[in-house]
């Protein structure tokens, strides 16, 4: 099945249908961190996965929009206050998705968008903004659709763009369907208001490799991802067991060692994929040695160089002082320090 016929199936009487207020549609969607990483698809035109995933919103992070129809006759996004070149990727991949969308031709979009995350920097900036879109998109259509059907069809335009619907905890159920209409975000009950996670950036350049693409050439060619499956049922489990009991140590451990394991199955790949900078393996190797000084802290990795650190409102002051500069997410609260 095609993006096009999935969104068709999906919109049904509302497909092709011209809404009658011509009003601008404003959304926010928060970042999100996969605790239990999403690496691989069974599908890569719908963005089905091959295993589900974990994440935790940062509700101080995101994207904001005001989509409206451009009586100007052209499509016109302005990001942060900068018009969006044309030839960009990121001009081309919203106009790709909104056109599935698009009930006529002569029907044009002016996206305004203030973006809290850096753009391709390992900050989850395609969930927050595809997630917003979508719950723009629901505004102005009039769709009056639920959460989950907006979850799937905010996952074509980027995987994990389905986890951004909601704050807190939320799980990627990976669905076994064709059409991917059981692939979607499922939100947790649970909130831990102590939970805090610090943004150390070490870089907010665009990535050298994208996503996508170490993505399938991990897939394709890396010998080490054929126990990525296995991992993740294995890490998912025990980081749903922490949340449940807030088992601060679990949790720490399972969301590290798989972030570990993702990033073991990318330099595996032929030829293999790094994204760490020299700050990057410094400040492991100093996450591990305060550990050992009895500083509870832990970190994950996406798909870049920046790092996410895990800890405990109470280890807050140490870790400041060990990481000076370093954003902290109080996750559950929405300060941030």
């Amino acid at each position: 099945m095609k993006k096009s016929e999935l969104v068709q199936q999906i919109l049904g009487s509302h497909f092709g249908k011209v809404p009658e207020n011509h009003r601008t549609a404003e959304a926010f969607a928060p970042s999100n961190i996969a605790l239990c990483k999403y690496w691989g698809k069974r599908d890569t035109d719908l963005n089905l996965p091959l295993t589900s995933s974990l994440s935790v919103a940062l509700p101080a992070f995101g994207s904001h929009i005001l989509l409206s129809v451009n009586s100007d006759k052209k499509d016109e996004i302005i990001l942060n206050d900068s018009p969006v070149q044309s030839d960009t990727q990121f001009y081309r991949r919203f106009i790709d998705y909104i056109n599935l969308f698009r009930p006529k031709l002569s029907w044009y979009f002016k996206a305004v968008i203030h973006s809290t995350v850096p753009v391709s920097a390992g900050l989850a900036s395609s969930a927050s903004g595809f997630a917003s879109l979508v719950l723009a998109l629901n505004q102005l259509f009039e769709w009056q659709f639920d959460r989950r059907q907006l979850s799937v069809l905010a996952r074509l335009g980027s995987g994990s763009a389905c986890r951004s619907l909601w704050d807190g905890f939320v799980e990627w159920q990976a669905g076994v369907r064709a059409d991917g209409m059981d692939s979607h975000g499922v939100p947790l009950e649970q909130i831990w208001p102590d939970l805090c996670l610090g943004l150390l950036i070490f870089s907010v350049d665009a990535k050298p490799i994208s996503s996508r693409e170490a993505m399938q050439r991990t897939v394709q060619t890396s010998r080490l991802y054929r126990d990525w499956p296995a991992q993740v049922s294995s890490d998912m489990e025990k980081i749903k067991k922490a949340i449940r009991e807030k088992n601060f140590l679990l949790l720490g451990e399972s969301a590290e060692a798989n972030a570990i394991a993702m990033h073991a199955t990318m330099a595996d790949a032929i030829p293999g994929i790094s994204y760490a900078l020299p700050e990057t393996k410094t400040s492991i190797q100093k996450i591990r040695q305060m550990r050992d000084e009895g500083i509870s802290v832990y970190f994950t990795q996406d798909a870049g160089p920046n790092l996410k650190l895990i800890f405990l409102r109470q280890d807050m002051p140490d870790i400041s002082r060990c990481f000076p500069g370093l954003q902290v997410v109080q996750l559950f609260s929405a300060g941030t320090f």
